[in-house]
């Protein structure tokens, strides 16, 4: 007679194969979102250094993300689709990334909530600069 699996046994390899998945990462690093540097692939092209303003950002509306640049050469990008309601966000000022939705406002330098009603930073970009090119990584 063949052993039957019990509904446990069943319950415990599917959570492990779900973790095992989940746990890993595309580079295995855990690096953040934004990813500048001579070993970057360059994917599709976003925006031009010079059109991210220094402090500020830029939203690409059809692309669904806001470049900023906090620092001078220090380049982010994260998702342009406020967590609280999905709305696209609308601009970059005085140092926040601003949904006019609902009032939401996102540091420009991680993507975390400043002010709500959004509870959710948003979501990091994998970007690359090679000279003058901001890119999708």
């Amino acid at each position: 007679m063949t052993p039957r699996a019990t509904r446990r046994t069943v319950l415990l390899a599917t959570g492990a194969a779900a973790l095992a998945a989940g746990c890993g990462s595309e580079d295995g690093d855990g690096a953040s979102p934004d990813t500048t540097g001579p070993d970057a692939s360059g994917g599709q092209e976003l925006a031009s250094a010079a059109d991210v303003p220094v402090g500020g950002g830029t939203v690409l509306k059809d692309d669904r993300i806001v470049v900023t640049q906090p620092e001078e050469g220090d380049f982010r990008a994260f998702s342009a689709i406020c967590t609280h309601q999905n709305c696209v966000v609308a601009d970059v000022s005085d140092g926040s990334i601003n949904c006019t939705c609902h009032g939401s406002r996102f540091r420009i330098t991680d993507g975390s909530v400043e002010r709500g009603p959004a509870t959710r930073p948003l979501p990091g970009e994998r970007i690359t600069v090679e000279g003058n090119s901001i890119r999708l990584a």
